[in-house]
């Protein structure tokens, strides 16, 4: 019993069956209850509407025979009436209660209790009731036999002609003479009734076992199979198989609820496979990500991890965080994930371990908290980033940094480092305070610009931005004297900014070194110089001493002088005069030293300057000096007197190159020239000399400014005149380079920047 129960339970068709058949089953017996209560009242109706209309049918043969005063009448009419298969008893009861005619005539005389079941109906109360309903005049009870009768009592009322009539007299007040008794047998109604109930409850039954049978079959049709598909289906999703499909072709809620979990099943098949790909990826990121990741709990026991973590440290099951990381027995002091536990918080932290393989490690630690659906802390994540490659790079940058400091400070030179917008000084080394005399807390935050010359700082502020190496520049110490320094330039990056690293050498004794090299050059030029000059000398002097033979003459023959011939004699001297005391000034000026200021030069008029000293030397010797200058050319940022000494030793050295190619071919009939020209080209000046001389072999080429490198015979010459004009080019921020010319001599070709501004 307790099997089939819990089947039912189980069984959701069961249960409709049974619930629809209690339901039938209620239904049935009720409309059975109700048909079969109706049945019976009408069948009962219907013999109390016979029996009352027999009643009335006797009282009216009665009240014939009475008003006739025929007694045997009324006692055949009710034997008579007697003799009916539903008559028992037909009685008249007078007031008194005595039966005054009855079907059976034994009775009849008989007085009864007027209280008894006859008389109750209207004697029940006092006085008597005079109308009583036909419900209140009926009787049920059983006779002798235990057969149902039913007794049916009707008043017989005092009528005016009872109460006029000559056969006996009523008194007008009495409204009832008596009563008529008639008592039916019901036993033929009580077959029909048990007749009717069988056929009701058959019907009843039929209708139940019929249409119970008809539900079994629908549900077992239409919904225990369509279940048991579904069921089946719900089961294969469960075991995780997305790909089982519903086959319940129909078009009803069945067929629609299989549609829909076709689709449900197709979506969660494609959602799972969406949540494994999902799950395979963070599972391939967890393990694959490149730090260590682990889960803890408040214990610090190990939840998780991942695999780096599992490389590293090799943890066991349920190992404890600070002992896998660090081999402790307890936790690490100012835990990240104690922190994260308590406020709730990330935290940041770094910490200081050991491989598995016992090296040391560093890592840098972020812990964050992991919550459940109430908010509530359960867990935290602790992600570590090793940085031990970075604390080795770091010791090792602190190593470097040393000892950059240290190369930095023990530089000889002094090395500055200025930023690129402003040139303030940011960091100096050393030698800065040993050679400008400042401190390094005085030297820091100056403009580096303060350690120049004020006139000099304007235009020297873009120059510094732009090149990479300035020669030759004027420096002032702290006790503002003057010294003279290369400057070597170079962008570097400084705590995050652009710098520049300027580095500048002391060349103060090297330039005047050079200066002693370049004097002594000078006056070597000067006595090579001294047949030209003294030839250029002579000829003014031979004028003026010309002229004054011719005045003495006049004078000791006294013959006078025309004032047109003494003027043109007087100018005479006075034009050679002036032209001998232009040489001997620019000898003069030539032979001094140099004040290494640079100022605006033009190149044109340094260039005629110098060759005019050499003008009378060069026609002596048959030389020719042809010019190409542009004119209106830029000045050029030089020292003239220094620039002079450059050209001159590019005219002497083509002078000589001419004669030695004279000397060597002797027979042939070559030119003599020397071209001299200037241009512009590309914001820079050019001077350009060139010679018909023997030229410059290719093997040569490249050392021909070496200082004390010459291809002069012995005693010609020092070697130091190009290297010198090499080196003051240089000074003056050009270039000098030598080429050979196509006809076969040397050309020299001198660049200069143009003045700005």
């Amino acid at each position: 019993m307790t099997g089939l129960f819990a089947a039912i339970q189980r069984s959701l068709a069961a249960k409709l069956i049974l619930s629809v058949g209690l339901i039938l089953l209620l239904t049935i017996t009720t409309w059975s209850y109700f048909s079969i209560a109706y049945q019976k009242r009408s069948l009962e109706q219907q013999v109390v509407q016979h029996t009352d209309t027999l009643g009335d049918a006797i009282k009216l043969g009665a009240h014939y025979a009475m008003m006739l005063n025929a007694r045997e009448d009324i006692n055949q009419i009710i034997t008579n009436m007697g003799r009916l298969p539903q008559i028992r008893n037909i009685r008249i009861y007078n007031k008194e209660g005595a039966i005054k005619f009855s079907n059976r005539s034994q009775e009849v005389e008989q007085v009864t209790n007027i209280m008894s079941e006859a008389c109750h109906i209207c004697h029940h109360s006092e006085p008597a009731l005079v109308e009583v309903g036909l419900r209140e005049r009926i009787r049920y009870f059983r006779d002798e036999d235990g057969q149902a009768v039913l007794g049916l009592i009707s008043p017989i009322y005092n009528e005016p002609g009872c109460a006029t009539g000559g056969c006996h007299f009523h008194p007008a007040d009495k409204k009832v003479l008596g009563a008529l008794d008639v008592v039916v047998s019901l036993a033929g109604t009580e077959d029909e009734i048990r007749f009717m109930e069988k056929g009701v409850l058959g019907l009843a039954l039929a209708a139940f076992l019929v249409t119970s049978a008809m539900i079994f079959l629908f549900v077992l049709r239409f919904m225990n199979r369509p279940i048991r598909t579904l069921i089946a289906g719900t089961q294969a999703i469960s075991r995780g198989d997305y790909g089982v499909r519903l086959t319940i072709d129909r078009t009803d809620e069945m067929g629609q609820l299989a549609a829909a979990m076709n689709f449900m099943c197709r979506e969660i098949g494609e959602k799972q496979a969406e949540l494994n790909r999902q799950r395979d990826e963070y599972l391939n990121l967890f393990n694959n990500v490149p730090c260590v990741i682990t889960v803890q709990d408040r214990n610090f026991r190990l939840l998780q991890y991942n695999r780096e973590f599992a490389d590293l440290f090799d943890p066991r099951p349920g190992d404890f965080c600070y002992h896998a990381y660090k081999g402790r027995s307890e936790p690490c002091p100012h835990c990240p994930v104690e922190k994260t536990f308590a406020d709730g918080k990330i935290h940041l932290s770094e910490e200081r371990g050991i491989h598995k393989d016992g090296s040391p490690a560093y890592w840098m630690v972020k812990t964050t908290p992991i919550r459940n659906a109430a908010g509530e802390i359960v867990a935290a994540m602790e992600v570590n980033l090793d940085i031990t490659h970075l604390k080795q790079l770091e010791f090792l940058l602190e190593r470097s940094e040393r000892k950059y400091h240290e190369i930095f400070n023990n530089i000889p030179n002094p090395l500055f480092v200025l930023d690129d917008e402003t040139l303030e000084i940011r960091d100096g080394n050393e030698a800065v305070g040993r050679v400008y005399g400042f401190s390094r807390e005085e030297i820091l935050g100056r403009n580096f610009l303060e350690l120049f010359p004020p006139e000099e700082r304007p235009r020297i502020q873009e120059r510094i931005r732009r090149s990479n190496v300035i020669h030759q520049m004027r420096h002032l110490r702290r006790d503002g004297s003057l010294f003279y320094v290369d400057m070597w330039i170079s962008p570097a990056e400084y705590p995050g900014r652009r710098a520049l690293l300027v580095t500048t050498s002391d060349i103060t004794q090297r330039l005047e070194t050079e200066q002693q090299l370049i004097q002594a050059s000078k006056m070597a030029t000067l006595g090579e110089m001294a047949t030209g000059v003294a030839h250029e000398l002579n000829q003014p002097l031979a004028v003026i001493k010309t002229a004054s033979r011719f005045f003495i003459r006049k004078i000791r023959a006294g013959q006078e002088i025309a004032p047109e011939v003494l003027a043109t004699m007087a100018e005479e001297i006075d034009s050679h005069v002036d032209r001998a005391s232009r040489i001997i000034n620019h000898l003069r000026e030539f032979g001094r030293k140099s004040e290494q200021a640079l100022q605006p030069v033009a190149l044109n008029e340094v260039l005629r300057r110098t060759a005019e000293m050499f003008s009378q030397q060069f026609k002596s010797r048959g030389i020719e000096i042809l010019w190409d200058l542009e004119e209106g050319l830029p000045a050029v940022l030089a020292e003239t007197n220094r620039l002079e000494q450059v050209f001159i030793n590019l005219l002497i050295n083509a002078r000589d190159a001419i004669e030695e190619r004279v000397l060597a071919h002797p027979h042939s009939k070559g030119e003599k020239k020397i071209f001299v020209s200037s241009r512009r080209n590309a914001g820079k000046v050019l001077a350009r000399v060139e010679d018909t001389g023997t030229g410059i072999p290719p093997a040569i080429l490249a050392r021909i400014f070496e200082p004390f490198f010459t291809t002069k015979k012995v005693g010609k010459g020092t070697g130091l005149g190009l290297s010198i004009s090499y080196q003051i080019v240089r000074d003056f921020g050009g270039t000098i380079r030598a080429e050979s010319s196509p006809g076969g001599g040397a050309v020299f070709v001198v660049e200069l920047p143009v003045q700005e501004g």
